[in-house]
């Protein structure tokens, strides 16, 4: 039985960016952390007892006898991709519902990548582990997703993550004093909509508006390095973060027409009367998480306001990637 233990991320700056269509010709960059909420994935050998060859459990439990039959796609992509002989047993369990805006489907595939490799007794490099599920969610499955997650899911961390026309990616840690993060960390609220979406056809419909965004998404990539500069400076007020994640959101609606919705215009509007400084819905776009940067003092206010929505209390994480448990043998 192995178990790999994959974050989910918050990305604050630069989403957009990191689209192959718009860095292969302009390079790109975003900032962006992993949190302390998880996609566990477990694996096993399937003794050969059963009719069926392969057993996936998720929201709903397929027993298939070929790979090419499995419905979910990034088990089937993964593993066909894998070239799996044996029979697998896979389950998946996370802390947070899939489709909300915290690269779930991501960790997923980086999780699973992770989870069967360590079955066969490979070792998988954090560069190797983002880049196969890159590689997988962009070129296999043909999802319509930028390559920010997989790199934040692989590696952990809060980080700089910058895109090169070549398609290779580097990661720098952004290092801050504990008051400092601790700060930031108790500015920041998390609240789930309620609204879940398909991020790929949000995200096809920013694709097809590269081109046109030009002015929005280049200043959305100035912001990442404005946002370090304030997090890591010892005299900027850190609510400056928050009038940037502001501008951000405001950018980020002029990508595309199903980015928000006029509910979440609503709840994004009720949050700033109450007290928030800032946010953003984060993912693609038009439902899930939205991250709001809030005065500590003024947090309560924003709950009450937003009382028919689910709080969620998190903190910064930096392991990414993980094999929690490891026993090949099965014992």
């Amino acid at each position: 039985m192995i178990i790999s233990r994959t974050p989910f991320r918050i990305s604050f700056f630069g989403g957009g960016t990191d689209y192959p269509g718009w860095f292969k010709i302009h390079g790109g960059v975003v900032l962006a952390t992993t949190i302390d909420k998880y996609c566990y994935i477990s694996c096993r050998y399937l003794p050969p007892f059963f009719s069926h060859k392969h057993r996936i459990a998720y929201s709903r439990i397929e027993n298939v006898t070929s790979a090419d039959e499995i419905e979910h796609p990034a088990v089937r992509a993964v593993l066909q991709w894998a070239g799996c002989e044996k029979g697998l047993e896979i389950h998946h369990d996370g802390d947070l519902p899939a489709r909300s805006g915290l690269g779930s489907s991501s960790s997923f595939t980086v999780g699973l990548i992770n989870a069967l490799s360590a079955l066969q007794g490979k070792y998988v490099s954090k560069e190797d582990l983002a880049s196969q599920a890159i590689h997988i969610e962009q070129n296999v499955i043909k999802e319509n997703v930028g390559s920010q997650d997989q790199i934040s899911a692989a590696f952990g961390g809060f980080n700089r993550i910058e895109f090169n026309h070549d398609e290779t990616f580097s990661v720098t840690p952004i290092v801050l004093e504990k008051d400092r993060k601790e700060e930031l960390e108790t500015h920041l609220m998390l609240c789930f909509t309620g609204f879940s979406r398909i991020a790929s056809e949000v995200a096809k419909s920013k694709i097809d508006n590269l081109q046109k965004r030009e002015t929005e998404l280049k200043r959305m990539a100035e912001m990442v390095g404005e946002a370090i500069s304030i997090v890591q400076s010892k005299t900027t007020r850190i609510e400056e973060l928050g009038k940037l994640l502001h501008e951000a959101w405001e950018n980020k609606k002029k990508l595309s027409d199903k980015v928000s919705t006029a509910d979440v215009d609503r709840i994004y509007e009720a949050a700033r009367e109450a007290g928030a400084i800032g946010g953003k819905l984060l993912g693609a776009g038009g439902g899930g998480f939205l991250l709001l940067f809030v005065k500590p003092e003024l947090q309560e206010y924003v709950r009450e306001r937003l009382s028919g929505l689910i709080h969620v209390p998190f903190r910064f994480e930096s392991s990414g990637s993980r094999i929690v448990l490891y026993q090949p043998n099965g014992l």
